[in-house]
């Protein structure tokens, strides 16, 4: 049984005040009553018991909160204005949450995404991460550790708008590569390579000791550090996705290399 509220409470016993559900045309369906300053999630999501529940512990929290029917209902918003955080179920109707979140990435890189995904859906759910989603989670779930979730992507995508003073210790430096720890910023020669927080983490592991090689649950709790329900092979994925972005910038990018049967490497001599 999925577990909807902590505590055991059924959507019946969930109480409807003092927050007010509204349906407006184009924008899905909005939990209100919340300051426009707070961050905004989107919940994409084809069971309506679902929608409300996470809707309203989401807004206990303290986000503002939009809800979709269905991918393409979520994606006519998108194209309009993008919301801080994006919660999405993979099995949906017109649009499934493989496809939006292929257009989310066409929008934004770095866009926190979460899958919400069936226990029987291991390949869609590496294939989410491959596309660009920063964590999953199975059904049945607990809200509870979904908005534990939510609240590690928001603390890991915070530094990405904070100000920097040029901190040279915040700076990681390897061959053509630098990283901005500071603001969670990615150059290679120069050029901004766009990363998810949770893409930014791995790399920075492997960047911080070049030459040494760091096992896939190493970087597990490096890319997922509040996280013990994550699958050491997401990390493959992910590995995936940094190396394709690296290499839109440069053809020959081969710094990240496979330690077959234990996991990854950043080269001690990159870009040569």
């Amino acid at each position: 049984m999925w577990r909807p509220y902590p505590g055991g409470r059924t959507p019946a016993a969930v109480p409807r005040q003092p927050y007010s559900w509204k349906a407006a045309a184009g924008c899905g369906t909005i939990l209100q009553m919340q300051p426009v300053n707070e961050p905004l999630v989107a919940l994409v999501e084809d069971e309506q018991n679902i929608r409300e529940v996470v809707g309203y512990a989401l807004k206990k929290e303290g986000y503002r909160v939009l809800a979709y029917k269905d991918g393409e209902e979520a994606w006519n918003a998108f194209r309009q204005s993008l919301p801080d955080l994006v919660i999405l179920d993979i099995i949906m109707p017109r649009m499934d949450g493989l496809e939006l979140c292929r257009r989310i990435r066409s929008l934004s890189e770095t866009l926190p995404l979460i899958f919400l995904s069936s226990k029987d859906e291991e390949f869609d759910r590496v294939l989410g991460l491959e596309l660009g989603a920063d964590d999953y989670l199975c059904k049945p779930f607990s809200t509870r550790e979904l908005l534990a979730r939510v609240k590690v992507l928001f603390r890991r995508a915070a530094s990405n708008h904070a100000g920097g003073s040029g901190d040279e210790g915040k700076i990681l430096r390897c061959g053509p590569l630098e990283l901005d720890r500071f603001r969670h910023l990615v150059r290679w020669n120069g050029e901004n390579v766009p990363l998810t927080v949770t893409e930014f983490r791995i790399l920075e592991a492997l960047v911080r000791q070049p030459g040494y090689a760091k096992t896939r649950e190493q970087l597990l709790k490096e890319g997922y550090p509040y996280d013990d329900y994550i699958s050491d092979r997401n990390i493959d994925g992910h590995i995936k996705r940094i190396r394709k972005k690296l290499a839109q910038l440069d053809l020959g990018f081969d710094d990240i290399e496979t330690i077959y049967g234990l996991g990854y490497r950043y080269r001690a001599d990159p870009g040569i």
